[in-house]
């Protein structure tokens, strides 16, 4: 089953099902094809990369957060693991970069977040704690999803460039396709017990969060700057 086929009727299947117009525009979308024949701009990578490892560590909080509100006590352990794996990928994924392009660590923490990530990372904690739990678990949902889908399809493609491959081959990988496959299964759990209103809600956040994926890659092809 390819990542967005979920299960007919599910709850994640009704959010895919929200966001096609969002998937194709990212799938599309220069930094993905630039990743595939090497095109991409390295200095645009390098920006991207310590984007993202600035975002990671928003994510994290995001992710405990949602732990912390968690109705189960597997959601409870899910949510918790994989916030201190959205650390480690930090660690190990990033910093091999930094060293590669000759960043030191107080290089990159000297490097102020883009508008872009500090919007994206601020919408993220505003849903973990002032939403709903199902809120919260739709607002972190598609950087898992999407990261899975890119991944997947990138990896049948490949890269000539090694540094390029090396980030396909993380997310495409079936490491990544296991954490990905627990958070879907715990929002397809979750999906039931929803009113109508909370559902739409979740749907919202979702939506909006994949919206924002496409511009944070958007960001990092532009290697985006405060204009003031």
């Amino acid at each position: 089953m390819a990542w967005h086929e979920r299960p007919a009727g599910s709850f994640t299947a009704e959010l895919w099902d929200g966001i096609g117009d969002v998937w194709a525009e990212i799938r599309a979308h220069p930094f993905m094809t630039g990743l595939t024949d090497g095109t991409l701009d390295q200095r645009s990578f390098v920006f991207y990369v310590v984007q993202d490892a600035h975002y990671l560590r928003e994510y994290a909080r995001a992710l405990a957060v949602c732990g912390a509100r968690a109705d189960s006590v597997e959601a409870i352990r899910m949510f918790c693991e994989h916030a201190a794996g959205a650390i480690a990928v930090e660690r190990e994924l990033h910093e091999s970069f930094f060293a590669e392009f000759g960043l030191s660590e107080e290089a990159v923490a000297a490097t102020p977040m883009a508008p872009t990530n500090v919007a994206y990372t601020s919408y993220l904690l505003s849903a973990a704690y002032g939403g709903s739990y199902a809120e919260a678990v739709g607002a972190v949902l598609p950087c898992y999803w999407i990261y899975a889908e890119v991944g997947r399809e990138l990896l049948a493609s490949g890269s000539p460039d090694a540094r390029y491959q090396r980030w396909i081959d993380t997310y495409g990988g079936e490491e990544f396709a296991e954490v990905v496959s627990q958070v879907l299964d715990a929002a397809d759990a979750l999906g039931p017990t929803l009113s109508a209103a909370d559902r739409a809600a979740a749907a919202g956040r979702f939506a909006t969060t994949s919206r924002y994926e496409w511009m944070f890659w958007d960001m990092g092809l532009r290697r985006e700057a405060w204009p003031v």
